[in-house]
């Protein structure tokens, strides 16, 4: 019997599972850039803990090992900022991406209580060389705003779309 995999919201027993698939997916990255001190390959559990209180994350679940995950917090503006949606390589090309942001996005324009705001627009980034991310992005309807030169080997594109 096969297993399928389930989206859930992420808690504080997740922490563990997704910063050590955090590592694990950033490889690539850091390869790709040629930099491994890159914040998702350093960044402590605490760190990672701070941003599940202050946001709302997801996890992708294959039985109950965590293949995939996603984090995202609402400002005072209405922008939903969206960091750090990883699939284990042995997961990917399998859609994971694309439902965890459905489900971020569902999360956050749904309605709220009024004395928060509401979600106006989403934006996320990445880095100009990671075609794969750049594809995705374009494909749920995000268009880059902005690009900003870090250094000589990383430029960040930030993309965004609006709130339906």
């Amino acid at each position: 019997m096969g297993l399928s995999v389930t989206i859930s919201a992420a808690d504080a027993q997740d922490a563990e599972h997704i910063l050590k698939l955090q590592y694990l997916c950033y490889q690539s990255e850091a390869e790709l850039y040629g930099d491994w001190s890159i914040e998702p390959l350093t960044q402590p559990l605490d760190a990672l803990r701070a941003e599940l209180d202050e946001g709302y994350g997801l996890v992708a679940r294959l039985g109950d090992e965590v293949v995939a995950s996603v984090r995202a917090r609402l400002d005072e503006d209405g922008t939903v900022h969206i960091a750090k949606l990883i699939v284990h390589p042995r997961m990917r090309r399998h859609g994971l991406g694309s439902r965890l942001l459905d489900g971020i996005e569902r999360h956050f324009a749904a309605e709220t209580a009024p004395a928060e705001p509401s979600a106006k627009r989403f934006q996320l980034f990445t880095g100009h060389r990671s075609e794969g991310n750049l594809r995705l992005y374009r494909s749920k309807g995000y268009a880059q705003v902005s690009a900003r030169e870090l250094g000589p080997k990383l430029t960040l594109v930030t993309l965004e779309k609006a709130a339906a």
